[in-house]
């Protein structure tokens, strides 16, 4: 029977996933919904026009939402699909994109409402990161632990 830590883990992984792969497919494509999609260009306009740096980097609002779109699409298939290290790595890119679409938010002075979903969904991503690394810490430490007890033990033999 696999552990809690593990079901944890791959359960996170597997909801993360699929909600990044459903809202970057909305940001790429009206084929889900249209209203979603339409609102999402229109939020990117006024990131775009809120941040002129982008546009002297040749960043239109249509490539910002089309890279951050794709970047969760993939990011969303590795975290659903792929074992391994390659989670961690999707989990941190999607970290970043979720603090930048926080700063996006904060830049055009949105209401909490509007990306309270990044928000939670940033936290989740944190959490999951910290579960894992929190598993892959424990053996040094265990070792480390023995080492201690193992000395302390031959310091109360000399002592006797």
């Amino acid at each position: 029977m696999a552990s809690p830590r593990t079901i944890t883990i791959v359960a996170l992984s597997f909801a993360l996933g699929l909600f990044f792969v459903f809202m970057g497919t909305i940001k790429l494509t009206p084929r889900l919904s249209k209203d979603a999609y339409s609102e999402m260009k229109r939020a990117y306009k006024s990131y775009a026009k809120a941040l002129p740096v982008l546009k002297k980097m040749g960043i239109s609002s249509v490539l910002l939402r089309k890279i951050i779109g794709t970047l969760e699409v993939g990011c969303g298939i590795v975290l659903t699909l792929v074992p391994g290290r390659p989670k961690d790595v999707a989990n941190f890119i999607l970290l970043l994109v979720m603090l930048a679409v926080l700063f996006f938010h904060q830049l055009v002075g949105d209401p909490l409402k509007r990306y309270a979903h990044a928000l939670v969904f940033g936290i989740l991503l944190t959490c999951r990161l910290l579960i894992t690394r929190q598993g892959e810490d424990r053996p040094e430490r265990e070792e480390r632990r023995e080492e201690q007890i193992n000395a302390q033990e031959k310091n109360k033999v000399k002592v006797s």
